[in-house]
């Protein structure tokens, strides 16, 4: 590959003509694979006569490409796959290539030698340990700093990795003590490269100890010098001189993230393995815990306490990250008795000094509040956004103490209560509405902790009266918003005055139409849960229209999923009062998908590369539009009965389902197909538009939703179940559904659980065609045999129960054909003995009744054109027949059981509901006398807190206890052994056999027969018109056998008379009117 060349293109990629830089990108995406290439473009990276921003460009190329192509796959072109000999020359180079790059450009290297050493350490890169070994041991700071990189991405790679743990072990005793004693020689320096090795070092180590802590790290000769270096890190002041004075660039500064490594690596310690509240009895961690929490934790708690002093003195600055590290060790400390002891002295000044002026509304706040609203949503509001934040972390502290320890609980609602009573007393114009704001972030954190106290929850409906109804007309729009969220911690308090519950509701209106955005988006969050009240259903009805416009309008304007869960709830529970104007809802939120859809933008590829934030960005816009599909799909269910309606959201959709699957969008594939399974169920028809979006769903299955066959099936299903009228004639529609299921059942990518789809898919193609499709018998048959025939050709008892059923329902639609077809490919002695053996695991309604007329099919077969192996097991029919008969009673039973849980087809709701009130004054007696005992929900303060998990966690640990002790290996053929282990075996094979989960919502045409009158027809029409058969059948029969056959025979005279009945009725109805 020419060099020269190649430097051009990537020259060319920062041209400001669009066109020119296009052009380079293509040529350069053509170069993929040329032989030579990535040596050359590894060359550019490393020359420093090349130009910066083109080592940058070079070095993305390189990046990418190793990324994609280094691990090999079988979907790896050929002429794409990176050659052996440059493997070699990019690992004999890497490390010298790290040395002579600027930073901007060895960022990209160090993700190429992290993909490197994912996929080749240790066996195809032996020599890695012992060049790292070299760096570190240079005399050369410089070399020694690529010595450190090379060692971070190499812990890097078993950060999360639960296997070869032995590799871990030798990385530790090779490399930790040197990096140690580097790490303690930097410490007192004050440079920035320093800074920048003691950050590496730290990360070093929290990359071993994520998962594990190795023997030995957890003995004293590596754990003192190791935390005495953290702590030193957390103490060092640092110097002024050189440091950025803008705040968030001097969080950024290699010293600050250097100290917030220090504070993770202790914390991680602490809260992962040195905390004996947090482990379980078995633990391996135990005795390092015990000796941890006496000899180190209180080391840790003097030096954080002594940050926070410094801090609270404005002596000291800490940044947010280490704030939050601060708050989160603090939260975990309040649980052991020996440290709780230590820091009960200092809680109420923490608790003053440290956590409220977090929580207290802050210039900072305020200054993004009016620069970008959006962003202050995201960061105050959003919850996926909180696990950095450190008022969320103090809050939690916060919660955590009062929640346990009793009189840190008094401490906050005493400094809470002080500050609302001295903003109440004071003139307007020396209130301080900050300092009230952080007094009521502290009472709503407090929310699930006063609703359980009956004493104290009764006292709120006063608190909002008077400290909080008054801020929704505050001159300051954070308190505005502040007073929405109030009301939204407190949903589940029941004013005494209901007239209280219609000021709560007015101002929550009122707040929807403010011209602030985040004090309408906490409007809307708190609107959700009022629904409960009945009086402001009702309230609401009236406005519906205004408030579904708002959420709208501002899930345009930001993009928060749980703005969408809203907008769900709603239209769930106001179905029919949106009715008359659904269509233009639908059209809205159409237009807001497809807006956030156009914001997504397309990926990043070839140079480019893709910012953290980016992403984050993507995923916030992902989850939004994943809401708003889901609020569609329940608009649509709720509209089943108004077929007019559903025709005009069908159209109105048609841009959404379209633009998904045509830019195959894959994260919102699942919503899509829940859409146009919606549109087909709640139709129960195919429209001409709804048969368009079956072709472009066959072309999105073949281009890029190979992986989504579980999440397509209800809507196929539905196309052939409602559609049956096209496939029965359109050969074309019949090749796609069979090409479908061809696919997957032939994928080596695909498991047996997308297999079980397809057979099911399978199935509704057999049913819903019956007597059309016959090319289609022997292919399918020849795709599940290749499974089905093989004695160890299926895993799992759901596969082999749907592939069988294929076969069954071959059978039923054509017995001669299935059978002949069986014979001829030496599969009815396999077929007939997994189907009779497994009759039990057949325990599903539609299981048992497909047995049954797959078998009474079998029976209309004349005898003598039966295959040899079936005539001489031909009474084994019956008793298979009667065996699924026997089952089926207790099948219907367990159904029914499932859909009066789900309240399917129950018109016994309101009497449930009766019930239900009747019970709840004895409940409320109950919970009642439980909120009396308030002094139960705190712990002594020598007494250990343990998380409300942890008895669950101890099971676990038991359970697994249990099994080691059983022993792991599955040995059934041994059965020398008779020391009990047989019983665990026997529980093993319960536990894999367990019954498949009943599907409530399956239809098929199975579902409008009656299995006991098919079964007289077929029973009675064999002994009339086919005696051979019927001798041969019935000549083994059994006494109980000939009454449980009669028994069925009155069961089908009952049921047909029922039936007879009904349609007189039916029939009488239709002629009155």
């Amino acid at each position: 590959m020419d060099i020269q060349t190649l430097y051009t293109l990537f020259q060319a990629t920062f041209q400001p003509d669009t066109n020119v830089r296009i052009q380079a990108e293509l040529q350069l995406k053509q170069l993929e694979g040329t032989q030579g290439t990535l040596l050359a473009a590894m060359q550019i990276v490393g020359s420093d006569e090349s130009e910066l921003h083109v080592r940058q460009a070079a070095s993305i190329y390189f990046k990418n490409a190793v990324k994609r192509y280094w691990f090999e796959t079988e979907a790896t072109p050929a002429h794409l796959k990176i050659s052996p000999s440059d493997k070699e020359a990019i690992k004999g180079n890497i490390l010298q290539l790290l040395a002579s790059t600027p930073a901007v450009v060895r960022t990209q290297l160090l993700t190429v030698l992290g993909v490197i050493l994912s996929n080749d350490f240790p066996a195809n890169y032996p020599s890695y340990l012992g060049l790292v070994q070299n760096l570190l041991q240079s005399q050369e700071p410089k070399t020694v700093f690529v010595g450190l990189l090379a060692l971070k991405e190499l812990t890097r790679v078993y950060k999360f990795k639960v296997s070869e743990r032995e590799h871990v072990e030798e990385i530790i005793a090779a490399f930790f003590p040197i990096i140690q004693q580097i790490g303690s020689g930097l410490v007192n320096a004050n440079n920035v490269e320093a800074a920048e090795m003691l950050k590496i070092i730290f990360k070093c180590y929290h990359h071993t100890i994520q998962l594990d802590l190795s023997e030995r790290l957890r003995d004293n000769a590596s754990l003192i010098p190791w935390g005495t270096l953290f702590i030193q890190m957390v103490e060092k002041p640092l110097p002024t001189e050189g440091l950025p004075t803008d705040l968030e660039d001097l969080e950024k500064h290699s010293w600050w993230k250097a100290k917030r490594w220090a504070y993770q690596c202790l914390n991680r310690l602490y809260t992962r393995y040195g905390n004996p509240t947090a482990l379980t009895s078995d633990s391996k961690y135990k005795t390092f815990a015990t000796g941890f929490i006496q000899n180190f934790a209180p080391n840790i708690l003097t030096a954080y306490l002594k940050q926070v002093e410094l801090w609270v003195a404005k002596q000291s600055w800490l940044s947010p990250r280490c704030l939050c590290l601060i708050a989160n060790f603090f939260e975990e400390s309040v649980k052991d008795k020996h440290i709780w002891s230590m820091m009960k002295p200092h809680s109420e000044t923490l608790i003053t000094h440290f956590v409220f002026p977090q929580l207290c509304f802050t210039a900072a706040d305020e200054t993004l509040w009016v620069d970008d609203p959006v962003e202050y949503v995201h960061a105050k509001i959003d919850v996926l956004e909180d696990f950095n934040s450190p008022a969320t972390a103090a809050t939690n502290f916060m919660a955590v103490m009062a929640r346990y320890r009793q009189n840190a609980f008094m401490q906050v609602l005493s400094l809470a209560n002080n500050v609302l009573q001295k903003y109440n007393e004071s003139p307007a114009e020396s209130r301080n509405p900050r300092e009230k704001d952080g007094a009521l972030v502290m009472i709503g954190a407090l929310a699930p902790l006063i609703l359980r106290k009956k004493s104290l929850a009764s006292n709120m409906e006063t608190f909002f009266v008077n400290h909080v109804f008054s801020e929704f007309k505050s001159q300051y729009p954070y308190l505005r918003a502040r007073a929405c969220e109030m009301v939204n911690h407190f949903s589940e308090l029941d004013f005494e005055d209901s007239n209280n519950t219609g000021i709560a509701f007015t101002n929550l209106m009122e707040s929807l139409r403010d011209t602030q955005l985040p004090v309408k988006v906490t409007a809307a969050l708190a609107l959700r849960p009022m629904i409960r009240h009945d009086a402001v259903c009702e309230a609401m009805k009236p406005h519906l229209q205004f408030i579904m416009h708002e959420l709208l309008s501002i899930t345009n304007q930001i993009d928060v999923d749980t703005l969408a869960e809203v907008m769900d709830d709603f239209v769930e529970v106001f179905a029919q009062d949106l009715a008359p104007f659904a269509v233009q809802l639908c059209e809205q939120l159409r237009d807001t998908f497809l807006r956030i859809c156009a914001d997504m933008g397309p990926s990043a590829d070839g140079v480019d590369d893709i910012s953290d934030r980016a992403i984050e960005e993507a995923s916030d816009k992902t989850m939004a539009a994943i809401g708003v599909l889901k609020t569609i799909g329940t608009l649509i269910l709720s509209l089943e009965s108004t077929p007019e309606v559903l025709n005009q959201l069908e159209i109105a959709l048609l841009p959404v389902i379209t633009f998904t699957l045509q830019n195959s969008i894959i994260d919102l594939f699942d919503g899509v197909f829940e859409i146009i399974d919606s549109c087909t169920f709640s139709a129960k028809a195919i429209s001409t538009n709804m048969w368009g979006v079956f072709e472009l769903i066959y072309k999105t299955f073949k281009d890029s939703a190979l992986d989504f066959m579980e999440e397509m099936l209800p809507s196929l299903d539905n196309y052939i179940s409602y559609g049956k009228e096209v496939f029965c004639t359109n050969e074309n529609v019949q090749h796609s559904i069979y090409d479908i299921i061809e696919t997957v059942m032939k994928s080596d990518r695909l498991s047996e659980n997308d297999r079980v789809f397809a057979c099911k898919l399978a199935e509704s193609f057999i049913l819903n065609c019956r007597g059309h499709i016959d090319k289609y018998i022997a292919p399918i048959l020849n795709l599940v045999f290749y499974y089905l025939a093989p004695e160890e050709g299926i895993e799992t008892v759901e596969f082999r129960v749907q592939a069988t059923e294929v076969v069954m329902n071959t059978l039923y639609y054509n017995a001669p054909v299935a059978l002949r077809l069986l014979e001829e490919n030496g599969w009815t002695q396999r077929f007939f003995g997994v189907w009779f053996q497994n009759l039990d695991k057949f325990s599903r309604v539609h299981d048992k009744k497909l047995s049954i007329f797959a078998l009474c099919a079998l029976l209309q077969v004349p005898v003598e054109q039966l295959p040899p192996t079936l005539q001489s097991g031909w009474p084994q029919v019956l008793n298979g027949l009667l065996r699924n008969f026997e089952g089926l009673p207790v099948a219907q039973a367990k159904r029914k059981e499932m859909e009066k849980m789900y309240n399917i087809g129950s018109d016994d709701d309101d009497d449930e509901d009766d019930d239900y009130e009747d019970n709840a004054d004895d409940d409320e007696e109950v919970t009642s006398d439980e909120d009396e005992e308030v002094e139960e929900e705190w712990v002594d303060d020598d007494e250990d807190v343990y998380d409300e998990g942890h008895e669950y966690l101890e099971f676990l640990a038991q359970q697994a206890a249990k099994k080691r002790g059983a022993g792991t290996d599955n040995d059934y053929e041994d059965n020398d052994n008779d020391d009990g282990d047989d019983d665990n075996d026997d529980d093993d094979d319960e536990e894999e056999e367990e019954d498949l989960e009943e599907s409530i919502y399956f239809e098929s045409p199975l579902d409008e027969l009656d299995p006991y009158i098919v079964f007289r027809e077929v029973f009675t029409g064999l002994q009339q018109h086919n005696p051979g058969s019927y001798h041969e059948l019935t000549k083994a029969m059994t006494t109980e056998q000939q009454e449980f056959v009669m028994n069925l025979m009155q069961i089908a005279e009952a049921n047909a008379a029922a039936a007879a009945a009904v349609e007189a009725a039916e029939a009488a109805a239709a002629r009155e009117a």
